[in-house]
C-alpha cells in the first residue's frame, strides 16, 4: 500500500501501535464492522485515533483508570466533546467473564486500546514457557 488509507480500507481488523502525536487513523478509512487494536499513543499527548473514529466506535479498554489517565486519543476526543465520560463500553476482563457485552452486530466498528497490563505480558510469558516446554523447543537458563 502507498499510504496508511490504502492499507486499512478493505481490512477487517487494524493494529495501530505507534509513537504519533497526531492521529494516524480516520474514521473515514475503516469499513463496516472494522475492528481495531490501537496499542500506542502512550503518554497522554500521544494519539493514534482520531475524534471521530472514537465517537463512531465500541470502545473496550484493558482499564478504565489507565484509559482516562493515560490514553491520548481518548482525553481528545473528550475534550473536543466527540464523546462523554461513559463512553468506554467495558474492560476487556469484563468482556471475557462475560459480565459485560462485546461486539453487538456485524456491522458495528469496535476498538480495543491498550495501554498495556503487568498481568497481560505474565500470562503471554507463561503461555509461551508452556508451549516451548510442551514441544521441547527453547532453551533453559539457570540463573
Amino acid at each position: 500500500a502507498e499510504s496508511a488509507e490504502q492499507a486499512v480500507r478493505d481490512a477487517d481488523v487494524v493494529v495501530t501501535a505507534t509513537n504519533a502525536t497526531a492521529p494516524v487513523l480516520e474514521r473515514s478509512w475503516l469499513k463496516e464492522g472494522a475492528h481495531v487494536n490501537a496499542v500506542g499513543g502512550r503518554p497522554p499527548q500521544m494519539t493514534e485515533l482520531d475524534p471521530e473514529t472514537l465517537a463512531a466506535a465500541a470502545l473496550y479498554v484493558d482499564r478504565r483508570e489507565s484509559a482516562e489517565k493515560e490514553a491520548g486519543d481518548y482525553r481528545r476526543a473528550l475534550e473536543v466533546g466527540a464523546i462523554g465520560p461513559d463512553h468506554i463500553r467495558a474492560e476487556l476482563g469484563e468482556v471475557l467473564i462475560g459480565a459485560k457485552s462485546g461486539r453487538e452486530d456485524a456491522g458495528q466498528l469496535t476498538i480495543f486500546r491498550s495501554l498495556g497490563l503487568a498481568v497481560e505480558d505474565l500470562a503471554a510469558a507463561e503461555y509461551v514457557v508452556r508451549r516451548a516446554e510442551e514441544t521441547g523447543t527453547g532453551t533453559t537458563v539457570d540463573f
